[in-house]
């Protein structure tokens, strides 16, 4: 059961603003919106009722987005979708592609690839793989869930999130994936366990490192380690690929440092998309640096991007989260 971070901070900041707010008293994770005029708006957790439906109906979709921001002239990895059996049953004979497609697909790009389910958040089930078997056991989970996967080519820089509201930078962060510090004692499987702990222990409410998730396995294979590996004293090692903060990644704030023309591009990615509200995820050597000047790409695009984890790493950022979250309100309010 995730936490209401965001239905109970809207709760805390709305009323000096005027607005009141009606959460459903057993989850507290919808809620309503009563301005002061008497208009009513109502809301789920992270998801305000800012952006079309359409639009964000696009954007759960990381296949029609690249699409659409390919055709803007905004970089995406290139990359293909494949197919459930149901679903190829009832595409056009030349439209199908299932498994054994996105078999021949990643052989003939060259490994590694990056899989991906066609529209779920949060980074579930992506991964870098690095063999045709985990491939096939990574898709195989992913169409147990749903029936669109993408295989991508891997991109190569560090992963940032930049959020927009209203056509404006609000914020922007490093993301960085799960990692281990080594101390000479513990196995691997010691570290991961003593990072769980500590996690939990750290007041992030939507954050869980799952001990048992098979691309830890698939990230130790590829620098030739298992969990039983004993790491040096000092050595970092990485057990994901994917940097989301609600699979154990930590994150910078690198709002200040923000390079003006990856501003734009997250701009223009929303209003590409129609999206007033969202959060683009880069890969690139540097935000800070001109775009034009490195090797970048829009991976995903989020509609409702989800802040608690991120709030919960510091006083800076938890104030750049309230910050957001009173914008978000006055936004809708100027909208009433």
């Amino acid at each position: 059961m995730r936490f209401p971070f965001a239905s109970l901070l809207i709760a805390e900041i709305a009323p000096p603003l005027g607005i009141r707010v009606e959460l459903e008293p057993e989850f507290k994770f919808a809620g309503e919106l009563i301005f002061p005029n008497g208009r009513r708006r109502v809301f789920r957790n992270t998801n305000f009722n800012i952006n079309p439906a359409g639009s964000a109906e696009i954007a759960k979709d990381k296949g029609y987005t690249k699409f659409f921001l390919r055709k803007a002239g905004i970089n995406v990895p290139q990359g293909q979708a494949f197919f459930s059996d149901v679903l190829n049953a009832n595409l056009p004979a030349a439209n199908r592609r299932g498994l054994a497609e996105a078999v021949s697909y990643a052989f003939e790009r060259g490994y590694p690839v990056y899989v991906k389910p066609n529209n779920l958040s949060q980074g579930r089930l992506v991964a870098k793989v690095y063999s045709e078997s985990r491939l096939v056991e990574l898709a195989s989970a992913i169409l147990q869930k749903t029936p669109v996967f993408l295989v991508e080519e891997p991109c190569v820089g560090r992963d940032y999130r930049v959020v927009v509201l209203g056509g404006n930078v609000i914020s922007a962060y490093e993301r960085i994936p799960l990692a281990v510090l080594g101390d000479g004692v513990l196995s691997v499987d010691g570290l991961l366990q003593t990072a769980k702990r500590k996690l939990g222990e750290s007041g992030r409410p939507n954050s869980e490192i799952d001990l048992a998730d098979v691309r830890i396995d698939i990230k130790l294979e590829s620098e030739g380690l298992t969990r039983d590996s004993v790491i040096a004293k000092g050595r970092k090692i990485w057990l994901l690929d994917n940097a989301n903060l609600s699979t154990g990644g930590n994150s910078v704030d690198v709002t200040d440092n923000i390079h003006p023309g990856f501003g734009e591009l997250a701009v223009k990615a929303c209003q590409v998309l129609g999206l007033r509200f969202a959060g683009i995820d880069f890969i690139c050597a540097d935000l800070s640096a001109e775009p034009g000047r490195q090797t970048w790409s829009v991976i995903e695009v989020n509609a409702a991007p989800g802040l608690d984890n991120y709030a919960a790493l510091g006083e800076e950022q938890a104030g750049r989260v309230r910050n957001l979250y009173q914008a978000i309100l006055e936004f809708l309010a100027l909208e009433e």
